[in-house]
């Protein structure tokens, strides 16, 4: 066995963007470096202290809670004024420049980890190609349980669900709801877009992880592309579609599930993931006692807690 993350600073994640920055423009660049914050909570703090609307802050990708990383986060109409002295704890923005356009999510290369990995007493494989599995900070404890219920439009479901992982918004939720009854459409709309379409998305990653393990219980290690689902979801793979058939059958949805007509915004035209990737530049480092620190890169979307379990396990 051994122990990843017993303190913010054993495991650090720097974002590797794909973009380039400019002198001018309508979005400022900066880079976020966190520590103990959802990315999703450290943008909703900026917010607060310098006055942008939510969906007025772009950035690329979420990040782990219980860790130190840097990633690169647009603010609209900002200058680098704006962001002086903001004095939030464990939470630092230096600018970078500026862009055109809002950073949106899937802009970035991939993440750069350096892992310190503790009581660590067994073995590293040499195979480096590894199943690309969605990680658990995806899913957190309900995740994918809301994303399923907003799927199927239990909207009730999904609220009870929501309030028992996250009080930010239980006060204007209870105030709206001893008005308005049983208007649970109208009582998600105060949890953020961004985070409403993460719990929508951590059920579409839970349904691929569950393609992907059957796929590897057939023993095949042929890299194909898995079907994110979505009402858009087309599959010529017959192998492949009979796996992903039989999921969504035992789920009680289809493809045109993910057409949400009461939250259209949380509809998914689904898309398609590698089933397995590379960990690239690894590095094995000593740290001493019985920790060692790993360093690796991995392309967007692939998880480094996967990736040392695959490795160490």
């Amino acid at each position: 066995m051994y122990k990843i993350k017993e303190h913010a600073e054993d495991f650090f994640v720097r974002e590797v963007t794909s973009l380039s920055f400019r002198k001018t423009g309508n979005y400022l660049i900066c880079l976020l470096r966190k520590k103990n914050y959802t990315t999703i909570r450290a943008v909703e703090q900026i917010s607060k202290v310098i006055g942008l609307r939510l969906k007025d802050i772009g950035f690329a990708g979420i990040k782990d809670k219980n860790a130190v990383t840097e990633q690169y986060i647009s603010l609209k109409g900002m200058s680098e004024e704006n962001i002086d002295d903001m004095g939030l704890k464990d939470i630092d923005l230096r600018s970078f420049g500026y862009l055109d356009k809002p950073i949106s999510l899937g802009d970035l290369k991939g993440n750069e980890f350096e892992i310190i990995v503790r009581d660590f007493d067994g073995g590293i494989k040499k195979n480096r190609r590894m199943p690309n599995f969605f990680g658990e900070q995806r899913f957190s404890r309900y995740n994918s349980d809301i994303g399923r219920e907003l799927v199927k439009g239990n909207f009730k479901k999904a609220l009870e669900l929501i309030l028992k992982t996250d009080i930010d918004y239980e006060k204007e939720i209870k105030e709206f709801m001893k008005d308005r009854g049983n208007d649970f459409i109208g009582a998600i709309r105060f949890i953020p877009k961004k985070l409403l379409k993460l719990y929508v998305h951590a059920y579409q990653s839970y349904l691929w992880n569950l393609s992907l393990k059957d796929y590897l219980d057939l023993s095949i290690k042929k890299n194909i592309k898995i079907p994110l689902v979505g009402f858009g979801t087309e599959i010529e793979d017959k192998q492949i579609g009979g796996i992903v058939g039989k999921i969504m059958d035992k789920e009680g949805i289809d493809f045109r599930s993910f057409i949400n007509r009461s939250i259209p915004e949380l509809s998914l035209e689904g898309d398609y993931r590698d089933a397995f990737t590379e960990i690239n530049e690894l590095r094995i480092l000593e740290n001493g006692d019985d920790s060692i620190k790993l360093s690796f890169f991995l392309e967007k979307g692939s998880y480094a807690t996967v990736a040392i379990d695959f490795l160490l396990t």
